[in-house]
């Protein structure tokens, strides 16, 4: 039997327990709103979510996401943002260069945390990478002069080649200096470098059938979210054609396309979770020096090389950092 100064002491601890137990029942949920122009894949969401848990932040624990996607139609970003700084989101994370644009014109006042391929300070978005100020700071991805590498592996891949194509979004701001990287590289390797714009499904499918009609052994394809939101098309197109094709995203390669060389986006997308953890624990984005990513991979698919009659010197091989059969 309990006695009673036994039972006042229990009773004691539950009355001091239960207002614990309540108010970590009703502890606040950190609303973070996220805006990409196209997709994320599922690689791509664990890396925002590992990364916010790393700052102690859990989806539906302590921490709900609101997710906001163009599917590939940019125009709609406006919109979204706006919406999203009319839910009041603790931070606002965003991908791409137009996601992070349609954010910095809707808000002033909300944290913004980017992931961008474009140089941030020419995009307007920060005014120094070291001293952001004020409401917005995030990550930077090498990927202007990307194109020089990718043809460099085409020619190991495919070194017969004398003529390759390159796949390119005018209305992408690096589009210029991605053209020039890629015709400096093609000179220097003595390759022509017939070039095609894309802005639209239909340029798309135009492009591969002049790349057909041109004969060229390969195609580089720029790096863009437009096109980074249309890889099942370029795959199909590239199958169809049976052109050795070089993507920047790895997720092309993941849906039967020969290989992709690029920044990490999934690393990318983790330090940016990151910055929006560090944020909604209190830090300034005028605090947080924008962090540049230089983290690469390159993906190599097996299937796709020897549908195509391709044979991957083992050189190539032993550099890949991921080989899909």
């Amino acid at each position: 039997m309990i006695r009673r100064r036994e039972f006042m002491t229990l009773l004691g601890g539950a009355a001091a327990a239960w207002p614990l137990a309540a108010r970590a029942q009703r502890a606040p949920m950190a609303l973070v709103g996220l805006l990409e122009g196209s997709h994320l894949d599922d690689r791509q969401l664990e890396a925002v979510r590992q990364g916010l848990k790393e700052a102690g932040y859990i989806e539906g624990r302590n921490l709900a996401i609101k997710y906001r996607s163009g599917d590939g139609h940019f125009d709609r970003l406006p919109g979204l943002a706006a919406a999203l700084v009319a839910d009041r989101v603790a931070v606002l994370l965003t991908f791409g260069p137009p996601a992070a644009m349609a954010a910095k014109a809707a808000t002033a006042t909300i944290p913004v945390v980017f992931a961008t391929g474009a140089d941030p300070i020419e995009l307007g978005l920060v005014s120094s990478l070291n001293r952001p100020g004020g409401n917005i700071t995030g990550v930077s991805f090498l990927v202007t002069t990307l194109a020089s590498k990718r043809l460099e592996l085409l020619r190991e891949l495919v070194p017969g080649a004398t003529v390759v194509g390159f796949l390119i979004n005018p209305a992408n701001p690096t589009s210029e200096s991605q053209t020039r990287d890629a015709q400096a590289a093609a000179f220097a390797l003595g390759l022509r470098l017939p070039i095609h714009g894309a802005s639209s499904d239909a340029d798309i499918n135009a492009a591969f059938a002049s790349f057909a009609q041109q004969r060229v052994a390969a195609v580089i394809v720029g790096t863009d979210q437009f096109f980074g939101a249309r890889h099942d098309l370029l795959v199909g197109l590239a199958t169809r054609y049976a052109m050795p094709t070089i993507y920047y995203l790895r997720e092309a390669v993941a849906s039967g396309g020969l290989m992709s060389y690029g920044t990490s986006i999934t690393d990318a997308f983790h330090l940016a979770a990151s910055y929006a953890g560090r944020i909604l624990k209190g830090e300034r984005p005028a605090d947080l020096p924008v962090q540049q990513t230089v983290k690469f991979e390159l993906v190599l698919n097996l299937k796709t090389a020897k549908m195509l009659g391709l044979e991957i010197p083992g050189t190539l091989l032993a550099r890949a950092n991921e080989v899909i059969e």
